[in-house]
């Protein structure tokens, strides 16, 4: 930080000095004019007929200006300079990064003390820092947090901003940012810039891969030119040569070594003027995306974007920690203060980004507060994470039948999933319509893991079959509700044959090239006969294996079904509350049976009839009536 605000210090003292040396003149003018009584100020006269003429004079100088002055202002830089003080966050408040944050951190100790690093040490500082991930996942933000703590300014661009309709006006808008990124940092003693979706002006030059000019040739029989036009690789070329020139020397070093030059031609070897080289500029350049696979390997290469930063979605843990900051900063219910309710929305939210976790709160908080309420509770997030993942909901007023059978398909997928899915959840199971789906089933993991094995895919399968074979044992044929879930079903089979080798062979259809027009894997295993016939298989001998499960578990299907048409939602233990009660009716339960213990009568003393020893509510069961010798 020494060097920083040293540095600051020192160009604040160069501007008192040159601020003294221009005003000193004006003030002595100004007081030789009051001390003399003379008019401070006079004003130029206009002649008579100046009312003819100055009309039209000014009409031409606007239309100039109207010409010229648009044409001035579009090479200018889009950049948008945020000073530290007007930067809100700082490092604190980077939560769920990770090893990633520490990496920053070194970043941006060499950046404050570049002069020792580069200097004393002998090292080479990093120009160029790439952050790459999907997005939402805190990239602009931790450029801000790294601003904000360095204390210096913030350039902020959007490289879409660049792009112009005049020829050669792109370049000059790159020309313009780093010219003003270099004069930001010697007048601050630092200065970060930030390009945010680099590779809008970064990609590839030549065209993409697919679209070289021997693969065109050879598909279409006759030489074609390249697809990306020159264009685009001006422009990158330009933002390479922009990326090497952060030490270039100020117009007035330029001027110094014009002049001494000139002077040196008329000077011995031995006394010649010493030409002066630029002050280091520090600059740190981050660029953003997340695409970093398009852009030219020559920005990634050391000395323009020395360090590869990826920004991946947090962890469990990661996702915890970022919870318990949103919740920190939002009114909420003391419930979500226990370890099992925040244990809870970390496993539920697995794949969120810090973006959407925030989202999901302040979703969360406006159910809250659309129902009267100040504090978010957890029905809130289960609402506010249906309503961001699935839609909005939307009651639909089915017909019986039609009701019935959404009902007993959405059953049958959480039967299957209960029973097969033993390393998943069930959240809620729903036949209220939220966008295009009818109904739903919500089932999660247990543990976060990021492989599968082989069971756990024919599971995933065989629930996407649960509702269709449902529909077929209930009502004897299915409709047209199966076709997301046979497209499901069809993609994880389509996978295991193309990609994971976990079909008929080993052969993985990835290597294939995708051609002039691409292709995805699903049409390169459905395109070749054997592998069509191996997805066919796995689908239908799945589809038979749940047929036999749901025909021997009709009793909960029925069971969930019922429920489904009473209470149309059924969220997280109220589900297996339901399957936990249900009961099979091909198990008959023992008849309770009541003895009497009392001595027999006997039968020659007169009196009433003695009462039968044992009764029993099943008329099959014989009589246990001792019998009297």
């Amino acid at each position: 930080m020494l060097n920083v605000a040293g540095h600051k210090e020192r160009f604040r003292l160069k501007r008192m000095r040159r601020l003294a040396m221009v005003l000193s003149p004006i003030a002595a003018w100004v007081w030789w004019r009051l001390l003399t009584d003379r008019e401070l100020l006079p004003l130029p006269s206009l002649p008579d007929d100046a009312g003819l003429w100055l009309p039209f004079a000014l009409l031409f100088l606007l239309i100039g200006g109207m010409m010229i002055v648009p044409m001035l202002v579009n090479g200018r830089s889009p950049h948008t300079v945020f000073m530290p003080e007007q930067i809100d966050i700082g490092f604190d408040d980077v939560k769920g990064l990770g090893d990633v944050l520490g990496d920053v951190r070194h970043t941006l100790q060499v950046f404050l003390d570049h002069r020792k690093f580069s200097g004393q040490l002998g090292g080479r500082p990093r120009r160029g820092v790439l952050f790459e991930g999907p997005p939402g996942t805190g990239k602009t933000h931790v450029a801000k947090a790294m601003a904000k703590e360095a204390g210096v300014p913030y350039l902020f661009v959007s490289s879409t901003s660049f792009q112009s309709m005049w020829y050669g006006m792109t370049g000059r808008k790159i020309r313009a940012f780093f010219k003003a990124l270099r004069k930001t940092a010697r007048r601050e003693g630092g200065a970060i810039g930030f390009l945010e979706e680099i590779d809008a002006i970064g990609t590839k030059r030549g065209g993409m891969d697919s679209f070289s000019t021997r693969k065109i040739a050879a598909t279409v029989g006759r030489e074609v030119n390249q697809a990306m036009s020159e264009g685009v690789g001006g422009v990158v070329n330009e933002l390479l040569v922009q990326m090497q020139s952060f030490d270039e020397p100020t117009a007035s070093i330029r001027f110094r070594n014009w002049l001494a030059g000139r002077v040196n031609r008329y000077l011995r070897y031995d006394r010649r003027i010493k030409m002066k080289m630029p002050e280091p500029s520090n600059i740190l350049l981050i660029g953003a995306t997340n695409r970093a696979e398009s852009l030219d390997p020559a920005l990634l290469r050391p000395g323009r974007f020395d360090r590869i930063l990826h920004f991946d979605p947090p962890s469990r843990k990661a996702r915890a920690e970022l919870i318990e900051y949103f919740l920190g900063r939002k009114s909420h219910d003391p419930v979500l203060d226990t370890v099992e309710a925040r244990d809870e929305l970390a496993a539920s939210t697995m794949g969120y980004t810090p973006a959407s976790l925030e989202r999901l709160f302040d979703e969360a908080l406006l159910l809250a507060l659309r129902e009267g309420r100040e504090e978010l509770t957890l029905p809130d997030l289960r609402r506010a994470r249906m309503e961001v993942e699935i839609g909005l909901a939307q009651p639909t007023e089915y017909t019986e039948s039609e009701r019935e059978t959404i009902a007993t398909h959405e059953a049958g997928h959480a039967v299957v999933a209960h029973l097969v899915g033993e390393t998943r959840r069930l959240e809620v199971l729903s036949i209220i319509r939220r966008r295009s789906a009818l109904g739903l089933l919500a089932h999660s993991p247990t543990e976060e893991r990021f492989t599968n094995t082989a069971s756990e895919l024919l599971a995933s399968i065989q629930i996407s079959m649960g509702g269709m074979v449902a529909e077929e044992i209930f009502f004897g044929e299915s409709g047209s509700g199966p076709a997301g879930d046979l497209k499901a079903a069809t993609d994880v089979a389509v996978a295991m044959v193309g990609s994971l080798g976990l079909g008929d062979s080993l052969v993985s259809f990835n290597t294939l090239d995708g051609g002039l027009f691409g292709g995805n894997i699903a049409s390169k295993v459905l395109g070749d006969t054997r592998s069509r016939a191996a997805v066919d298989r796995i689908l239908t001998e799945n589809k038979e294996s749940v047929t036999r499960l749901l025909s021997a578990n009709r009793h909960l299907v029925v069971a969930l079904r019922d429920a489904l048409m009473k209470h149309e939602e059924l969220i997280d233990d109220e589900i297996l509350e339901v399957l936990n009660n249900a009961e099979r009716p091909d198990l008959v339960r023992a008849p309770s049976v009541v003895v009497d213990l009392r001595p027999p009568l006997d039968v020659t003393h007169e009196g009433p009839a003695p009462l039968p020893a044992a009764t029993s509510r099943d008329a099959t069961i014989p009589d246990t009536t001792p019998v009297q010798e």
